[in-house]
């Protein structure tokens, strides 16, 4: 799901947390939110009303309910929950909600972009002002500034959400492209660092900020494994596509031959064929070539399980994935989220904080984890201990996958 659906409310907050650098005091801190909220008001600012107030596809909200959604946050937490007062939130929560408020609708009730602009902008600067006097008080939600860290976590994940579809928007404009340098096929040949056998600890470390799926920390008993040094690229996904991977049935799992039938797909989300018939891909701002080295973008759960059969190999398991980051052997992380091969599970002895709904429920048997982060991602979000989780079939977002064995 993206951020307009697991994002903060009374029973679904943000999925990311905030990892910002210990040397960073509490002013500067304070001055990383101040800086969010201005750049989510930007990119509500400079969008073209289609995006402004239209969802692109099913997966993704019009951007203005981004912004809408992230002002109500910030007043949930720090007008509602600590101090009791609920009238800006109670008149907004059908809206705001991403429960009560279905993506396809969310866009007619949003008011005039100048209206929405002034009203965050206001609202904003005072949030600001109460997050600043209320830090160092009582209470958990408050102590080693909980409340700021969750808030920058919430809102870099809704800006992540803007920028891709913004990338979306680029991909959904007319074919017209030519791209100067056109991508061809280059047999995988992953290089393979080793990991011994052994017990190693996985989770969120100790004293810093963490959301309640990352812990609590424990030691992880691995067998002996090796894991590429870098994500799957471009022109090796290329090759599976040229070598025939999407119609050999051998290659998918039946949820996976299943979802082919349904979709009919054939290529990642984030290609798209030019007027020249050669594939490329976009950023925010417009299209572009396909680095071959570069990490595919823009693949499901099902294509990367897929690919990894074909290349006679398999998907990491997340705590190998954590593992081999922490030891500096993987290359190119943070170029895109990276799919596991886990279901997302609670950690033994799991408890849920700040609220029962951040975690429990996407731990469904569905829900695949990632890890990692994208070029899209705010640092905050790259930590080892890190899981991401969406189900297998969605691949609007900047993931891609590593292989193992």
């Amino acid at each position: 799901m993206d951020a307009g659906t697991r994002s903060s409310s009374r029973r679904s907050h943000a999925r990311r947390g905030a990892a910002i650098p210990p040397s960073l005091d509490r002013d500067e801190r304070l001055g990383r939110f101040a800086a969010l909220q201005a750049v989510l008001r930007a990119r509500i600012e400079t969008a073209d009303d289609v995006l402004f107030a239209e969802p692109l596809n099913r997966h993704l909200s019009p951007l203005g309910w981004h912004l809408a959604h992230c002002v109500y946050v910030e007043c949930y937490w720090l007008r509602e929950v600590l101090a009791g007062d609920d009238r800006i939130t109670r008149p907004l929560s059908a809206d705001a909600w991403p429960e009560f408020a279905p993506k396809a609708g969310r866009g007619a009730r949003l008011p005039a972009r100048d209206r929405l602009l002034a009203w965050a902008e206001a609202l904003q600067a005072e949030n600001g002002r109460l997050l600043a006097a209320a830090l160092g008080g009582p209470g958990r939600l408050l102590a080693d500034d909980y409340l700021l860290h969750f808030l920058i976590g919430h809102h870099v994940q809704h800006l992540e959400t803007i920028d891709t579809a913004r990338v979306h928007a680029v991909l959904a404009r007319p074919e017209g492209y030519v791209t100067p340098h056109p991508l061809f096929p280059c047999s995988p040949e992953p290089d393979l660092r080793s990991v011994a056998a052994g017990t190693y600890r996985v989770g969120a470390d100790a004293g810093s900020f963490a959301f309640d799926n990352e812990g609590p920390a424990r030691q992880a008993m691995l067998q002996s494994f090796a894991i590429a040094g870098k994500p799957v690229s471009n022109a090796e996904y290329l090759a599976f596509m040229t070598e025939g991977g999407y119609g050999r049935s051998a290659l998918w799992s039946t949820a996976g031959r299943q979802w082919l039938q349904e979709t009919g797909a054939h290529a990642p989300a984030w290609w798209k064929r030019g007027r020249d018939g050669e594939w490329h891909g976009a950023t925010a701002t417009g299209p572009c070539p396909l680095a071959p080295d570069a990490p595919v973008t823009g693949v499901s759960f099902h294509e990367a399980e897929a690919f990894a059969r074909w290349a006679d190999c398999r998907l990491p398991r997340e705590a190998e994935w954590e593992t081999a980051a922490r030891a500096g052997l993987l290359e190119e992380s943070g170029q895109v989220w990276e799919w596991c091969a886990d279901l997302f599970h609670p950690y033994p002895g799991f408890a849920a904080y700040p609220y029962d709904g951040y975690s429990r429920p996407w731990f469904d048997g569905r829900h695949h984890v990632l890890r990692g982060g994208s070029l899209l991602s705010a640092p905050e979000v790259t930590r080892p201990s890190f899981r991401n989780f969406y189900t297998a079939d969605i691949r609007h977002i900047p993931a891609g996958f590593r292989l193992a064995r």
